[in-house]
Parts: structure tokens; C-alpha cells; sequence
């Protein structure tokens, strides 16, 4: 055989295998590629926030609804107004709220006649309560101590404004929304919120609980209870702060949407209790929770600044499940 024929042939064989042994490493490659997972992404969406979850990862359709509906109400809860601006209706230099207005006492006035004006008077005359006018006037939450004297300052409500105050309470989370409202403006402010007590579970009653739903507005059957002072109470003589504490404001009309009549319900304290000492106390333990006949509770210290700010204007009250249920009056300014 001649030597070109002989390298012929062997070029022949030698691609042959060259070949071959790319077939079997082609082979194994396509192999390996199809054991091989490499996840791919997907995105999924609950409310604002993105997610990245691997692509294989199996997720059932209850698990993302009950995973959104969580997030949406965590950002429902986020997103509930906060304000405490209280102190802005008694300052008596900036920051005040537009709803108020200094005064400087004097003890002879045009609108007085035959005697001195009293701290009572000026109350009276700018239908505002003495115990506004008194905290104001001490620079502190002292709604007793009221002496006046020429010359000195406080605030009252603006005489020559429409002022009404409106308060929204979210019975599935215990807590009070305080707004004042402008009328003639129709401009409302949120003034503080608040924690509350309510009624006790009831699944008999409309509203799920002894405490009602709907709007009513407040009476100006309206008390303020010391130690000592009695009544009678489910047929029984009692100090009367040991039921309604320090404060008491009644629900008087139905409005709209209500659950049950006005008559028996209202805002006050919480109850008081002797401790060991034979001492009455604040008792603040179902502040937050439902234990009341019905009535909405708050500490002494919130239902005495309530009370003080609402008892000389129309007030409503909304009881809602939601906050954002409410139909809230006038623009948030």
C-alpha cells in the first residue's frame, strides 16, 4: 500500500473517533443539564410590597390570601391618624388652635351689669366651661382650682365661631378618635386619640357586644361624681365613682344606623375600688378590653379633658367596627 493511501486511512479513523468521542460527551452533557434545577423567580405582589419567591416553591392560593389580608390590615393599622394637639386649645401663645381665643380677665365688663364678673360669668358669656377656662388658666390639667385675678389670661372657645366636636369609636380595636369641627369653615381637626373600655361580648345584640353601633349625639344631662357622693345604681345605693368614676356625659338621640336607643348609655371614668388600705382607687384593669354594661370607659385623666372641651357644644358620637367606616364631618385640616 503506498504511503498516501496509508494516510488516507489513518485520517479516516482518526476523525472517526474524534467523533465518536464527541457524540458520548455531547451525551453526558445533555445528561447532566437535565438533572441539573436552577430556580427561576417570580414575583408576587401583596399590596405595596414585593416578594421574590423561587419559581418550584409551591404555595397555595389560601396561604397568599390569608398572607395578604394580614399585610393589608397591618398597613390599615399603620396608616390610623395619630394626633395629640390638646394642648394647643390651652396655650395661651403659639402653637393654638384656630378654634380658641385669649382673653385677658378683667372684672368690670360691658356684657356684666350691677356687679363683678366671675370666672362663671366669663364661662357663661363664651359658652365654655369653668373647667377649660381653669386649666388654661393654671397652665396644667387643675379643673378645681379656678381664682382669677386683674389682668390675668386664659382661653375660651372662639364666640364668633360654629364649633362642634365629634368623636369616632372603633369598637374592634377599643380606642377613640376626638375631632373638633369648624363649621362654618367645615374644617375638622384631630384633636387626640384615645384608649377606651367597652361593653361585654354579646352575640345577641346587633352590634356583637352590650355596646352599641351607630351616631347619637351627647345630652347635657351631664355629672361629675366625687367619694362620698351617692345613688342608686341596678337598684342599689352606691358611691357613685365606684360605677362611672370621676366624670359622666349620656348618649341622648339616635342619629343614624343605630343598634339600640340612646337612653342608658354613656361615656365616663373608669370605676373605682378600695384596696387594701380601705382607699378608693382608679381601677384602669379593663381599659382596652370588654367588661362594661355598655358604656364606653376611659382613665380619669381622659375623661376629665374630654368633659372639659366638649360639655358647652353640640358633640356626636359615632361607634363604628371599622375606623374607616366612619363618616367623618367637614375636610382634615
Amino acid at each position: 500500500m503506498s504511503l498516501p493511501k496509508m494516510l488516507g486511512i489513518f485520517a479516516i479513523v482518526l476523525f472517526g473517533i474524534i467523533g465518536i468521542a464527541a457524540l458520548f460527551k455531547s451525551g453526558s452533557s445533555t445528561t447532566e443539564a437535565s438533572k441539573r434545577v436552577i430556580p427561576s423567580l417570580m414575583e408576587v405582589e401583596l399590596a405595596k410590597e414585593v416578594h421574590t419567591i423561587p419559581q418550584e416553591k409551591t404555595i397555595s392560593s389560601t396561604s397568599l390570601l390569608n398572607k395578604e389580608h394580614s399585610f393589608s390590615t397591618n398597613q390599615d393599622s399603620d396608616s390610623l391618624p395619630e394626633a395629640d394637639r390638646i394642648e394647643e386649645l390651652f396655650n395661651k401663645t403659639p402653637p393654638q388652635l384656630s378654634i380658641v381665643r385669649t382673653i385677658t380677665y378683667k372684672s368690670h365688663v360691658p356684657w356684666q351689669k350691677g356687679r363683678p364678673a366671675w370666672l362663671s360669668d366669663y364661662a357663661s358669656h363664651y359658652t365654655t366651661s369653668r373647667h377649660f377656662i381653669a386649666r388654661s388658666l393654671n397652665g396644667k390639667a387643675d379643673y378645681l382650682k379656678q381664682d382669677v385675678a386683674e389682668g390675668s389670661r386664659f382661653n375660651v372657645l372662639d364666640p364668633d365661631k360654629k364649633i362642634s366636636f365629634h368623636f369616632v369609636i372603633d369598637t374592634s380595636r377599643n380606642k377613640l378618635w376626638f375631632y373638633s369641627l369648624d363649621e362654618d369653615a367645615n374644617e375638622r381637626v384631630l384633636l387626640k386619640t384615645y384608649p377606651v373600655g367597652l361593653g361585654r361580648i354579646d352575640s345577641s345584640k346587633a352590634s356583637g357586644m352590650l355596646t352599641p353601633l351607630g351616631k347619637y349625639t351627647l345630652g347635657n344631662k351631664i355629672a361629675i361624681y366625687k367619694p362620698k357622693m351617692t345613688g342608686f345604681y341596678h337598684g342599689q345605693k352606691i358611691e357613685m365613682v365606684q360605677v362611672f368614676g370621676t366624670r359622666w356625659l349620656p348618649f341622648e338621640r339616635e342619629i343614624g344606623n343605630c343598634t339600640a336607643p340612646a337612653a342608658g348609655f354613656g361615656i365616663h371614668g373608669m370605676p373605682w375600688v378600695l384596696n387594701d388600705k380601705g382607699e378608693l382607687v382608679e381601677d384602669i384593669s379593663s381599659l382596652g378590653k370588654n367588661e362594661s354594661d355598655g358604656c364606653v370607659r376611659l382613665l380619669t385623666k381622659d375623661i376629665e379633658e374630654i368633659f372639659s372641651i366638649v360639655i358647652t357644644r353640640p358633640t356626636t358620637i359615632e361607634l363604628v367596627t371599622n375606623f374607616y367606616d366612619a363618616n367623618l364631618p367637614g375636610v382634615e385640616h
